[in-house]
């Protein structure tokens, strides 16, 4: 398993969020319009891809929160790569590539549809947060934030 750094122009990364977004239409059901606006790719310039040999298997990425944070985004594992540490991996990676870049914390948002994301930012230091931003008043939403730095 390597993990590399690139851009959202990867055409692995395009692949991954293609099956990334048919997996949230699946979970967000009737609010999967809502989501999906505050998903595109624009701006985000920070993405790690995860392969295993040539496949590309996992994803994710950061962009500017604020002055002193990155937000998470696009966090994917293909299915049949999914219990085996890959996520674990690429958040990992964007946490380093963040404090390279001079932030102290990560934010993300994820839903309550889905307790396995919970979990692994749970198990990866992560803490609920008072929802944020264009999430603040959605009851399906969880913010979550982590100091990152040293």
């Amino acid at each position: 398993m390597i993990t590399t750094r690139t851009t959202s122009d990867n055409i692995d990364f395009r692949k991954l969020v293609v099956l990334l977004d048919q997996f949230l239409a699946l979970l967000d059901g009737d609010d999967h319009t809502f989501y999906a606006q505050f998903d595109k790719l624009d701006n985000i310039n920070h993405v790690v891809v995860c392969y295993d040999e040539n496949t590309a298997i996992s994803c994710g990425a950061f962009k500017k929160f604020d002055a002193d944070s990155v937000e998470i985004k696009r966090m994917f594992v293909h299915p049949d790569f999914r219990g085996k540490g890959v996520a674990s991996a690429v958040l990992k990676e964007l946490e380093t590539w963040a404090g390279e870049n001079h932030y102290s914390n990560c934010v993300l948002e994820t839903g309550t549809n889905n307790p396995q994301a919970i979990a692994l930012y749970h198990k990866s230091g992560y803490e609920i947060i008072p929802n944020y931003g264009q999430y603040e008043n959605i009851d399906t939403s969880v913010c979550l934030k982590k100091s990152i730095s040293k």
